[in-house]
């Protein structure tokens, strides 16, 4: 078969549209669909045929140039028997779907949408666990730097009264020398001056002399 444009066109046009249909909702289109993409599907291949091959069974005489390739035909014919059987059903599909529902629309599937849903409960249920993992440590790492600045804090503060109570100590032991120094030297102080008397008693002549005569 010789090779034209025109079926080349009209086969792509044809399936361009059925491909269009298909992804409608309707079994109405959907059919109508199927029928174009299957004639486009069967334009390509007749357009995609060439000439007749060298094939064992031809008699003595023929002209090859006149016939063409029976491959194509045998592809074009069980794609017709394909789409007749797909039409066929389709056809019945969307009669019973009128039959109850009223329209031929093509209804969601109940477990499909589940499915759906569950793909996104799970993808939503693993970023929010990931999200509260990552809040969870964070928590944890800001509750341990409290902990460890009241670890700090509470040692310092055990340090200060530490050093508080050694002051304290050092002071009360500053005191007490000091005031034992005070007693110290005021006992000497007492006793120098009754050395002091004494003496000053002892060396007086006169009171001695005086002593002395009473």
């Amino acid at each position: 078969m010789t090779e034209t444009l025109v079926l080349v066109i009209a086969g792509g046009t044809l399936f361009a549209a059925g491909t269009v249909l298909l992804l409608s909702r309707p079994l109405t289109r959907i059919l109508l669909g199927a029928v174009l993409l299957g004639n486009g599907v069967n334009l390509l291949l007749l357009a995609s045929s060439g000439p007749a091959g060298q094939a064992p069974l031809l008699y003595p005489g023929a002209d090859r140039e006149k016939m063409a390739d029976p491959l194509p035909e045998a592809f074009v014919l069980t794609a017709i028997v394909i789409t007749l059987a797909l039409t066929a059903f389709l056809v019945t599909m969307a009669y019973r779907a009128w039959q109850l529902s009223g329209n031929d629309d093509v209804q969601d599937d109940v477990e499909d949408v589940r499915i759906a849903r569950r793909a996104d409960y799970v993808e939503e249920r693993d970023r929010l666990r990931a999200k509260y993992h990552e809040r969870r440590d964070a928590y944890r790492a800001l509750v341990n730097a409290e902990e460890e600045q009241e670890a700090r804090e509470r040692k310092a503060y055990q340090q200060l009264g530490k050093a508080r109570d050694q002051y304290r100590e050092m002071r009360r032991r500053a005191r007490a020398e000091s005031r034992a120094e005070s007693r110290a030297h005021r006992a000497r102080q007492a006793r120098a001056e009754e050395t002091a008397e004494e003496t000053a008693e002892e060396d007086d002549l006169w009171e001695t002399i005086l002593g002395a005569d009473r």
